[in-house]
Formats: C-alpha cells, sequence, structure tokens
C-alpha cells in the first residue's frame, strides 16, 4: 500500500516537473516572437503564424488567437494522441497565449539584420518548441496534427511540420510579401532543425554494424582503443550463403571517427551501416577503460 502511494506521489511530481517545461518552453517561444519575429514583420508558422495573420489583418489580440484557433485541434489532440497530451497542450497553448500578451510590450532584441532575425528568432522558437513536444506537449494546433500523421507516415515530427507549414507561408506572404513569408520560411526552418535537437537530445547515440573477415581482431580493438564493447549475430551472404559474424557496437556521436578509424586500420574492405540512435537505456552502455 505504502510502495503504491510513494509511486503515485512520484508520478505526480513528474507529471508537474513536465508541465513546468511546457510552461517554460511556451514562455521562450513568445519571447521570441514578441522580441525578434513580429517587430521585424515576420511570422511564425503553423496556427501561430496564421494568428499572426489575423492580428494584422483583424487588429485582434494575438493571444486570442492563438486561443481561439488552437481549440479544434486541442480536441482532435485529446480524441486520437492521449488525454495527457490534450492536457500539456492546452497548458502550452494558455501560456503561450499569455506569454505573448505580457511581451507585447518588450523592447525587440533583434532589428534591421534579417540573417540575425532568422538566427536568433528560428533557435528561440525552436528551443521553446522542442522543450514543450519533449515533455508532452504542443504549442501550436499543427505540431498536434505533424505529431498524429508522422505516426502513420514514414517522417519525423519536425519534418512534417515543415512540410505543413509550407502552405502557411504561401498566406503568410499575402500580408507580409514574399520577402516576409520567405524569411518567416528560413527562421522556421532553422526552428524545427532546434526542435529536432531539442526533442531528441544532445547525446544522441550511433550503432555500428560491422561485417568483416576479422570479427575476433575488430572487437578487441575497439574494446582497447575505444573502450567498447561489441555483440555478435551470425549472419549468411544471400548469394554466397557463407556465414559471417556481423558486430553490434553502440557509441556516442563523439566517438564516430575513430571508431572509423579503426575499422579502415583492422579491415579497410569490412562492409559497415551506421544508424543513429535517439536514446540508449538498460544494458552497459559505458566505456570500459582504455588501456
Amino acid at each position: 500500500m505504502k510502495q503504491t502511494i510513494g509511486k503515485k506521489k512520484a508520478t505526480k511530481w513528474k507529471m508537474m516537473i513536465r508541465g513546468l517545461f511546457v510552461i517554460i518552453g511556451a514562455f521562450i517561444t513568445a519571447y521570441g516572437l514578441e522580441t525578434v519575429l513580429i517587430p521585424n514583420h515576420v511570422s511564425d508558422g503553423g496556427i501561430t503564424g496564421l494568428s499572426i495573420v489575423g492580428s494584422e489583418v483583424f487588429h485582434l489580440p494575438l493571444g486570442i488567437l492563438i486561443a481561439l484557433l488552437n481549440i479544434p485541434f486541442i480536441w482532435l489532440g485529446y480524441k486520437q494522441i492521449g488525454k495527457s497530451f490534450a492536457i500539456f497542450s492546452i497548458i502550452g497553448i494558455i501560456s503561450l497565449a499569455v506569454g505573448t500578451s505580457l511581451m507585447h510590450h518588450v523592447p525587440p532584441i533583434v532589428e534591421g539584420d534579417t540573417l540575425l532575425i532568422t538566427v536568433v528568432g528560428g533557435i528561440i522558437i525552436g528551443f521553446g518548441m522542442g522543450l514543450a513536444l519533449r515533455n508532452g506537449g504542443a504549442l501550436d494546433g499543427l505540431d498536434m496534427l505533424a505529431v498524429l500523421l508522422s505516426k502513420k507516415l514514414p517522417f519525423g515530427t519536425s519534418d512534417f511540420i515543415l512540410f505543413l507549414n509550407l502552405f502557411v507561408f504561401i498566406i503568410v506572404s499575402t500580408v507580409f510579401g514574399l520577402q516576409g513569408a520567405f524569411l518567416s520560411g528560413i527562421a522556421y526552418f532553422i526552428a524545427s532543425k532546434v526542435i529536432h535537437v531539442v526533442e531528441e537530445g544532445l547525446s544522441g547515440a550511433k550503432t555500428f554494424k560491422i561485417i568483416t573477415k576479422k570479427p575476433e581482431e575488430m572487437v578487441e580493438t575497439i574494446r582497447d582503443r575505444l573502450g567498447r564493447s561489441a555483440t555478435y549475430n551470425e549472419v549468411y551472404g544471400a548469394y554466397s550463403n557463407e556465414k559471417f559474424k556481423e558486430i553490434t557496437c553502440v557509441i556516442n556521436r563523439l566517438e564516430e571517427s575513430k571508431m572509423k578509424e579503426i575499422i579502415s586500420d583492422i579491415d579497410p574492405s569490412a562492409f559497415i551501416t551506421v544508424y543513429d540512435i535517439v536514446e540508449v537505456r538498460g544494458g552497459n552502455f559505458r566505456k570500459h577503460d582504455i588501456h
């Protein structure tokens, strides 16, 4: 009984921390909008971008439009993705709406320099949106649609968000002109890449799969020179039906060049495939002492 209560308390704390990070992400995004993009007539993408266009055309508060236009997408998120996602998204969208209202009169931090506007704006917004997505919430209805569709299509969330935003930028061009639309597109392209990094983390790993004629020597050298262990799989050539030992080794990104150097030294003709890994858990993913 005590253990169950302890687990419930731990879960509550985790949910509260996640909610806090979603709010922080929303306020960071609002800061990027109100101090970089909007003062320089550059829009965001998604429903927020459409809200910015609506605010310019109809002279309505941006925060109100963000809240109203996202209502159908919150319902979509609740029905298709889940209750917790919808709750965190509501928290994020309300925080974004409040944040834009509070920061509306904050002086711009960048003016005039179009390159700086797109880079700084994209990084700030991407970081905020990525922080929210990483903690289970979306700041934009289009993000929810992208999260839903990316589960059914072979695209990453950030790439699909970028694709859907192409249509938004056509609408943006009618208010901010072609230059404003192009700058908005560049800013959001940068933001999408930052979202990808924040959502998946900077400490991504890589898996090397190596088929070599010297598997034992290769594994021993990887252990000695890189401090990493590896596993074997038996594989067969489809044409020759020859049996091979395929080596699988997981390393961090900083070790990639060293791994390639080892493979080249031991067996330059080795067949290698490399995969990006978002997260590594369990097992014994740690370095051994290097001799």
